[in-house]
């Protein structure tokens, strides 16, 4: 596969320096190029996210100086949750995105309410990549909304995964699996997905 851009966003809860992250970024190389960014209130030292008009600036910001710094390549939008669902509102105004890749994404607000609206108006392939014990995700709201989208999308599902990706002790045990098991396969889905002519 040639090698593409990738833009990765953090959660609302911990900055590009999480050991989370980290390690996200560290699979995401066998890719190609990542950067990481983060958002003003992060880089402030606040915890109260920004509101998502001053998000989508900054990662747009952030996507602009990683195209300089990476000229020609292919890019990818991925993100943690609240990353995430910004990378979709960036896709909608930038052109020449050639995927977007949602880890945890967190498609239930505080209130129940489904956070639809800009998944139905994405044009960029994208791929969800759920824990099946993820409360702000569950696959029955996902793919309801999935079967709505214009967009191509694809789902990798974690089984016994959280809003983290990170599956039960209880489930690694019975499976005969560890975590670096569940991690690789998911970055298997994502060079898979990035690489498919939908993307």
């Amino acid at each position: 596969m040639a090698e593409v851009l990738v833009l990765l966003a953090p959660g609302a809860g911990a900055p590009s320096t999480s050991p989370w992250m980290q390690a996200w970024a560290r699979r995401l190389r066998a890719l190609g190029p990542v950067v990481a960014l983060d958002y003003p209130y992060a880089l402030a030292g606040r915890r109260r996210p920004d509101r998502l008009p001053a998000l989508i600036a900054a990662h747009r910001e952030a996507l602009r100086a990683a195209r300089q710094a990476h000229p020609g390549l292919p890019v990818v939008l991925a993100g943690k949750s609240m990353g995430s669902r910004v990378g979709c509102h960036v896709a909608l105004e930038e052109p020449g995105v050639r995927a977007l890749v949602c880890l945890g994404y967190p498609l239930v607000g505080a209130t129940g309410k489904v956070r639809d609206e800009v998944l139905l108006a994405l044009r960029t392939p994208a791929l969800f990549v759920q824990g099946t014990r993820d409360r702000l995700c569950p696959l029955d709201r996902l793919a309801a909304v999935r079967a709505r989208m214009t967009a191509p999308s694809a789902l990798h599902v974690v089984e016994a995964g959280d809003h983290s990706l990170l599956a039960t002790k209880a489930w690694l045990r019975a499976a005969g699996r560890t975590q670096d098991d569940v991690d690789a396969e998911v970055l298997r889905a994502v060079a898979a997905f990035i690489a498919a002519p939908g993307a």
